[in-house]
């Protein structure tokens, strides 16, 4: 969620590694000054990479395509190969004509025949989700419809999906009207932009290896796939995005469980993916190359949950971090491409909350 963007390059780290983009700072969290670059700035290693922030790639057919904030507005690219939206033609496809403010962390999805793109725009405590489509991915998108969520609070991170014949929408919202700290909430939904029913709170970052950095205290970036088993998970990021313990943990919704029932859901005991040893869940190790991962996205058909790999299946990823030896800071922020894959017989405990202690099922494992 960052008004300003830049781009940098960088040498392939880990497994994948080969899509390096940069990101800058919001004014959603402390300031930090940021220098201005152009979009399609060529790096300083002399390899043209795109620029940009929250990460948001899906499958169509043969494409894979990309929706990212830029120019004030929104631009989609569309390659052959994952890799190639780095270089792909950039596509605007809609501007801030109206003076909406801040447009941070578009979303695509392609449901109903319709490429549809979720974004927030407005300024400080006017963030509010929005909604444009096209059938096409890089061209005829409608104008922006606000999307009617319940109680009409501050909300950013916005992602669509379907789960249970129902379709569902999660983000990261504040409770009231203040910056106290931000929670994940989901609602029904009842149309492309609208909701019915009222907002359920589904996480609050109230355990201490997500409260490292705050000030505030942060869940945001949800991002809902559907497991081997059947059961719901939102992937989400912790801690403060200016702090290089920025990381991502996991919300598994129980066999059977009612999504907008908080004590449904079971937290990871840590972060899944992080850079600091005693902040991660026991048996997962902290990054070797990068700092501060975090706004993830799994690249799926269409933006599908339920179509994602099977069981044991390294499947892609997309992620912000911080190259080792970098000082942290938005400015140093980069896009790079990373795997996952679910992982079985995971035990996610809690205490003194109603329902079970513990919750066994798939969690996952991210790789650099």
């Amino acid at each position: 969620m960052c008004p300003t963007r830049w781009l940098v390059g960088i040498a392939p780290l880990g497994l994948v590694g080969t899509l390096v983009l940069g990101q800058a700072a919001t004014t959603a969290e402390p300031a930090e000054g940021v220098a201005a670059v152009t979009d399609d700035q060529r790096s300083t290693f002399g390899r043209p990479l795109v620029g940009g922030a929250d990460p948001s790639v899906i499958k169509v057919g043969d494409l894979y395509v990309s929706a990212k904030s830029v120019d004030g507005g929104i631009a989609v690219r569309s390659a052959s190969t994952l890799e190639g939206v780095a270089t792909a033609p950039k596509h605007q496809v809609w501007r801030d004509t109206g003076n909406l403010g801040e447009v941070w962390a578009p979303e695509i999805v392609h449901h109903d025949g319709h490429y549809r793109i979720y974004f927030a725009a407005g300024s400080g405590a006017a963030h509010r989700m929005y909604h444009i489509s096209s059938a096409s991915p890089d061209t005829g998108y409608s104008t922006a419809t606000k999307v009617a969520l319940p109680a009409d609070k501050w909300a950013i991170d916005g992602v669509p999906f379907t789960f249970g014949g129902q379709r569902w929408f999660v983000w990261s919202g504040w409770s009231g009207d203040t910056n106290v700290e931000q929670n994940l909430y989901i609602a029904r939904m009842s149309g492309p932009t609208t909701t019915t029913g009222g907002r359920n709170v589904i996480s609050q970052p109230r355990e201490p290896w997500e409260r490292v950095v705050g000030n505030p205290y942060i869940n945001e970036a949800p991002q809902p796939i559907v497991d081997p088993n059947g059961q719901l998970h939102i992937v989400y990021s912790a801690n403060g995005s200016w702090s290089s313990q920025y990381c991502i943990a996991d919300l598994r919704l129980r066999a059977s469980g009612d999504p907008t029932y908080v004590w449904d859901w079971y937290k990871s005991n840590g972060c899944l993916f992080g850079s600091h040893a005693p902040t991660m869940m026991p048996g997962w190790d902290p990054t070797l190359n990068v700092d501060g991962p975090g706004h993830q996205t799994f690249v799926l058909p269409r933006g599908d949950v339920a179509a994602g790999p099977p069981s044991g299946n390294r499947f892609p990823t997309m992620f912000h971090a911080v190259a080792k030896g970098t000082p942290y800071s938005w400015s140093n922020r980069y896009w790079y491409t990373g795997t996952a894959v679910w992982w079985g017989n995971t035990t996610y405990r809690r205490a003194n909350v109603p329902g079970a202690a513990t919750n066994v099922g798939y969690s996952l494992k991210f790789f650099e």
